[in-house]
């Protein structure tokens, strides 16, 4: 097997069993890391360290995973004053939670016959919550009910916080890439130099 050492460092082509010796005497595990070259290759490394490390980055990386729920808050055409204050406070606290919402009116009968009703009041809570959110899907009308879908705007903290958790997140996913594309080209190098031994 071709083996490689703690640091990268290209020790050569070893049989198994002084591979396995070389490893125990510094103490460290000997880990096949490119099964498909010819011959394998192994490395000499901390393996429970590296388990360990591959799990703290999952778990950082679900962490940090962005969660964007959906909610939803009904309207009515014929809503009074204090009724539509409070299901518009929680529609803000919703959108400042960095969550969206679909704001949903419902007609009744007659009511199907005034649409303009229920596009003024979705209007309304668009224009009361515009500093924590943004409409992202415009009025329309769905049947028995006008939907309209606000996304939280862009100067939320909750937000701010999620687009620092997805650079981590990718940071963490270019490593790992990176760490993959060495083990490959190591196996590569590998596959080479058994090339050049063969002829």
């Amino acid at each position: 097997m071709r083996l490689v050492g703690l640091e990268g460092d290209q020790i050569g082509i070893r049989p198994l069993p002084e591979a396995i010796a070389m490893a125990r005497d510094l103490g460290y595990d000997l880990v096949e890391v490119a099964d498909k070259a010819d011959p394998p290759v192994c490395r000499i490394m901390d393996y429970g360290k590296y388990k360990y490390e591959q799990s703290q980055r999952a778990k950082e990386s679900r962490k940090k995973a962005t969660h964007i729920l959906v909610k939803e808050m009904k309207y009515r055409p014929k809503i009074g004053p204090g009724d539509f204050d409070t299901k518009t406070r929680k529609v803000e606290e919703f959108l400042g939670d960095g969550s969206k919402v679909k704001v949903t009116i419902m007609f009744r009968g007659r009511e199907m016959q005034h649409p303009e009703l229920g596009r003024r009041i979705l209007d309304r809570v668009a224009e009361a919550v515009e500093h924590v959110g943004r409409i992202e899907t415009y009025p329309k009308q769905e049947g028995r009910n006008m939907t309209m879908l606000l996304g939280p705007g862009l100067a939320t903290r909750r937000q701010r916080e999620e687009a620092v958790a997805r650079e981590h997140a990718e940071a963490e996913a270019r490593a790992a890439a990176e760490a993959a594309a060495e083990a490959e080209a190591a196996a590569a190098e590998a596959e080479a130099g058994n090339a050049a031994e063969a002829s």
